[in-house]
């Protein structure tokens, strides 16, 4: 699903040059639930950015469902994004002025879909994250979890081939977190392939696959078994 090898970004001023991600190596597969973990300016939002296909990289190469991304256009980078990939971003960016089914339709509106098709994947998103009879609330009008909830609903109406989360639940009290984690773990369940980057320990650890960057590198993979429901509750309640 996302391939990246030897990835290199560097941000250069007049007298420094900063090496955001360097010699980074990356593969995540269809249906995986990976964590990214690494202290403030460590290249984690960097790492999404490229992954995102929203900052370009320096070196390396990088391949997004077999497609490789060296190279293209600004046009193309854009179709590519909005086809295969969905966003989930710690502060919702929702449109206030707009109610939540509009919210959801944005996005589908500049890929062309028929009202019919975006009404069906608008209803169907809405539905998954519980959320279907909220579609004429403003978002003032909703928790921050609820939210939360709607900006996943939005990621899931375009139908993606991966869900990039940040900080999904960095404005959340914790019941709201662990209920919006509640809902990406069973979007995962599901087959969706989500990279999630995160502080929160318990987070990380309640997925199968951790990634650590420190200085632009992946200093560890790891592998654990997923915290069990309870466990999990436990630990976020703690």
């Amino acid at each position: 699903m996302l391939n990246m090898q030897s990835i290199s970004r560097v941000f250069k001023t007049d007298t420094i040059q900063t090496h955001a991600l360097r010699d980074f190596n990356l593969k995540v597969n269809s249906g995986e639930f990976v964590a990214v973990t690494g202290p403030s300016g460590s290249g984690k939002s960097t790492f999404l950015n490229v992954a995102g296909l929203l900052d370009a990289f320096d070196g390396g190469s990088y391949e997004l469902d077999g497609v490789n991304v060296k190279g293209l256009k600004d046009d193309e980078l854009s179709r590519l994004r909005n086809e295969k990939i969905g966003f989930i971003f710690q502060s919702y960016n929702l449109i206030p002025d707009f109610n939540i089914f509009d919210n959801i339709d944005m996005p589908l509106r500049y890929r062309g879909f028929s009202a019919k098709e975006r009404k069906r994947r608008i209803e169907s998103a809405l539905e998954q994250v519980g959320l279907a009879s909220r579609h004429k609330y403003l978002p003032s009008q909703l928790s921050g979890g609820q939210q939360q909830r709607i900006a996943i609903a939005r990621a899931l109406a375009g139908e993606p081939k991966i869900l990039l989360a940040d900080e999904p639940t960095g404005n959340l009290d914790s019941l709201m977190a662990r209920q919006v984690m509640e809902l990406l773990h069973t979007l995962n369940d599901q087959g969706s392939t989500i990279i999630m980057v995160t502080h929160d320990p318990d987070q990380a650890r309640s997925v199968k696959r951790n990634v650590q960057v420190i200085d632009g590198q992946i200093t560890d993979m790891s592998i654990y078994a997923p915290l069990n429901d309870v466990a999990l509750n436990k630990a976020q309640t703690a």
